[in-house]
């Protein structure tokens, strides 16, 4: 199905330019908020309520107002709940019941960009179905019910908190992180007040970094996408162990006392170990880019390993499909579905954490038996329509690599979701021979490109 606006998570863009201006934002309100009213069977005088939550960006307050004012023209009330992680969003729509919950973010992008994501009742991604007649409205001129059938809105005061005790609701009663020094990097994000007090109140010893936002900042140098600021952290304080969320903290990394990095993959591994020993794991979804020794482990323990088109609502599709309570991809985003219904760093770090108290392993120890096959990715640029999928040469590179590969590795071409580029990946057992197929492929591609 194409998609005019909607991209695989949610509306994304500059802010000040299309789609991410004050006008088409309230547009986008009032569009979903027709929807939404289409949908719902309300009793005369009731309206449908959505939660709009945000993370810490400056253009945060103006998009907020935006879409207020076009759920209201449309006769949807609203509810504010401030700076708070996406998957707070999702647990607090299904928690109260609402008809739709709204994210403002750009998750792990710098401040400049901003963007729209969609939760259904259930606290699920929206479905495509949904998406593409919000779309259909958008193209419609926006009208306003008359003033007596218009939204109200209100804050909540206590969306924090509640998301708080839900969060530490998924880790053990019987276990606690007494004795543990967690260096714990938010970002400067949606989770700088919360993240701190979730493993705090469970008993941790909490030193935070990236909890001071100020509306440009968030990613700056903190955070998942900047790990050596958690790497940092840990060797500076001497902690056990560092947890680095992202800018609305629904992906996680974690690394060592000694520093090392722990990507989304390791993560899921520690987790699905813990699982297996329970006898509650019936599958793991993976995606595309999630590395072949990964998968290779998770098949010897005898369950079966799926991999989804690389996003997160495409690793959720799957999991359902196949019946697997447990998937994710690399860069840190993991769906733990017997605990939410959408990925949750501070949840699943938390996850993770009582693997490791249950087992009394160090990170290190539970993930000594996953051996990572050498990965290279080079990202090309590419131009508006180049059909780089048809090009004879680029197929040819293609075809000559996976031939020498063998069974011993693999080639992934894939276009960025929000760049102009081409990601070429290859993986194998010979690190060197990666190295030279993945420049040798994209030398290729960037001469097409010409």
């Amino acid at each position: 199905m194409s998609r005019k606006y909607f991209g695989t998570d949610g509306v994304r863009g500059r802010v000040g330019e299309s789609p991410i201006t004050p006008e088409f934002v309230m547009r986008l309100g009032y569009a979903a908020g027709v929807t939404l009213v289409a949908r719902e069977q309300m009793r005369p005088g009731h309206h449908p309520a959505v939660l709009i939550g945000k993370d810490t960006r400056i253009s945060g307050y103006m998009l907020e107002a935006a879409l207020e004012a076009g759920f209201a023209a449309a006769g949807v009330d609203v509810i504010l709940a401030g700076p708070i992680p996406t998957p707070a969003v999702a647990y607090l729509t299904r928690a109260l019941r609402l008809q739709a919950g709204v994210v403002i973010s750009a998750s792990h992008n710098p401040y400049y960009d901003n963007g729209i994501k969609f939760f259904s009742a259930g606290g699920a991604k929206l479905p495509d179905a949904v998406e593409a007649e919000i779309e259909a409205h958008l193209d419609e001129p926006m009208g306003c019910v008359d003033s007596a059938r218009m939204g109200r809105a209100r804050r909540i005061d206590d969306a924090a908190g509640r998301y708080i005790e839900f969060c530490k609701s998924s880790f053990p009663n019987e276990l606690n992180l007494r004795g543990l020094k967690i260096a714990l990097d938010c970002a400067n994000g949606a989770a700088y007040q919360i993240a701190p007090k979730v493993f705090h109140e469970l008993g941790a010893e909490v030193v935070a970094v990236g909890v001071e936002p100020n509306g440009l900042n968030i990613n700056d140098g903190v955070g998942a996408t900047a790990p050596k600021s958690l790497s940092e952290a840990v060797l500076r304080t001497g902690a056990d162990i560092g947890i680095s969320l992202d800018g609305d903290a629904d992906r996680v990394l974690m690394c060592d006392r000694s520093g090392e990095l722990y990507d989304g993959d390791k993560l899921l591994y520690v987790i699905a170990r813990a699982q297996q020993a329970e006898g509650r794991l019936s599958g793991v979804v993976g995606t595309l880019m999630s590395n072949l020794g990964f998968e290779n482990a998770i098949r010897d323990m005898g369950v079966d390993f799926h991999r989804a088109k690389v996003g997160d609502r495409y690793v959720l599709e799957l999991m359902l499909e196949k019946g697997c309570k447990l998937g994710g991809e690399n860069s840190g985003h993991i769906i733990c579905l017997d605990r939410h219904t959408t990925g949750d760093g501070i949840v699943s770090a938390l996850q993770v954490l009582a693997a490791l108290r249950q087992s009394g392993e160090t990170l290190a120890e539970a993930c000594r038996s996953l051996v990572f096959y050498p990965q290279k990715l080079i990202n090309v640029r590419m131009t508006a329509g180049f059909d780089w999928a048809s090009d004879a040469d680029i197929a040819a590179a293609r075809q000559a690599a996976e031939d020498e590969l063998g069974r011993e590795g693999r080639v992934l071409l894939r276009p960025s979701g929000t760049e102009p580029l081409l990601r070429v990946m290859v993986e194998g057992a010979d690190g060197a021979k990666v190295e030279r197929l993945s420049r040798s492929i994209a030398e290729v591609v960037s001469r097409a490109v010409e």
